[in-house]
């Protein structure tokens, strides 16, 4: 009996030696990584965005393209593909592009480096590295690694989770937590091709502003349809509207929204126009700022977007950029009309 105890105890050992035997380590896994980044050469990913920013969640589409050293294209669009804007970084710049408005925007930036990209491949394996001390875990098909995120600033999405395909290593899922660890941005990957060519003409802004047309017709003039105000449901403590100001421009109604209290911020709204045939790009200062739904525009001061044929623009000096941000993805319509 003893030894029938004996055999089964030893058999099982060697099933457990066996089943080790094909575990990668955490830092295999980071080894790995690190050597697909170097052999990166470029790629395409299809992935769907989702964000739980607001009472109701947001989806979008996102297509990235990416030709080593520094081209990119990142091409998003809303559900009912009735809005997009695409982010483009060649030899010139970087540049924002609203097709329907017929609007491009150029930046003297070093964008994306240097900070956390949920949509990105490279910088989601940057944060695997850089972070020594992330956290992982191996599933039957995944592997799991939770991270720090390097937003600029982070306190308000301090965590993401990526997960990646043990076969290959290619992104699958990336959720990006507040301090809670509740997941405000999903992003699900599709369609990756990682051994895809490209030709430079196909990061040229002009190009890609044509292309994008084809798809999302430039809006007829905007200048006399109506727009909605709209407010932010993000509180700051001791902060509160104390105001809200119509008024007359040359391109039509301009609303100030100013809140006071411990800090103060104005939020203004006005209707966008649709620039001429002509297509200039419009020098900004600032970093292009990723908002979840559209691309947007941040200094120091002032962080200025546009969606939904509405231009807005957030400014400050008592706020920190994290809290733009987050008063500016949690604007939703709960206004009156305005004409």
């Amino acid at each position: 009996m003893k030894k029938w105890v004996v055999l089964l105890l030893a058999g099982l050992m060697v099933m457990l030696v066996l089943s080790a035997c094909g575990t990668k380590s955490q830092e295999d896994v980071v080894k790995d990584l690190n050597g697909k980044l170097q052999q990166l050469k470029g790629y395409k990913v299809k992935a769907k965005m989702t964000l739980q920013m607001g009472t109701e969640p947001q989806s979008y589409e996102v297509e990235i393209w990416h030709k080593e050293p520094t081209y990119y294209r990142v091409d998003l669009k809303n559900a009912q593909k009735d809005q997009s804007q695409m982010i483009l970084r060649n030899d010139d710049g970087v540049f924002v592009l609203t097709p329907a408005l017929n609007k491009s925007f150029r930046f003297q930036s070093d964008w994306p480096e240097n900070s956390s990209q949920a949509y990105l491949y490279e910088s989601l394996i940057e944060d695997i590295i850089e972070d020594k001390e992330a956290k992982f875990t191996s599933t039957k098909e995944h592997y799991v690694f939770e991270t720090k995120t390097r937003y600029q600033n982070n306190k308000m999405l301090p965590l993401q989770e990526i997960t990646l395909d043990k076969k290959n290593l290619t992104p699958v899922s990336v959720k990006v937590m507040d301090t809670d660890r509740k997941a405000l941005v999903t992003v699900e990957f599709s369609d990756a091709d990682f051994n895809a060519t490209f030709e430079k003409k196909d990061f040229d802004m002009a190009k890609n502003m044509t292309g994008a047309q084809l798809e999302v017709p430039v809006m007829a003039d905007l200048g006399d349809e109506e727009f909605t105000v709209k407010y932010p449901t993000a509180e700051l403590p001791g902060v509160e509207l104390i105001e809200e100001k119509p008024m007359e421009t040359e391109n039509g109604k301009r609303v100030i929204l100013t809140y006071d209290g411990e800090k103060s911020f104005t939020l203004i709204q006005e209707k966008a126009s649709v620039v001429p045939t002509t297509m200039v790009a419009t020098t900004v200062s600032g970093e292009p700022t990723d908002l979840g739904f559209t691309i947007g525009a941040m200094s120091s001061n002032s962080l200025s977007w546009t969606y939904q044929g509405v231009d807005y623009t957030i400014a400050s000096k008592d706020l920190a950029e994290e809290e733009m941000l987050m008063l500016a993805r949690s604007v939703e319509v709960q206004g009156d009309m305005v004409k």
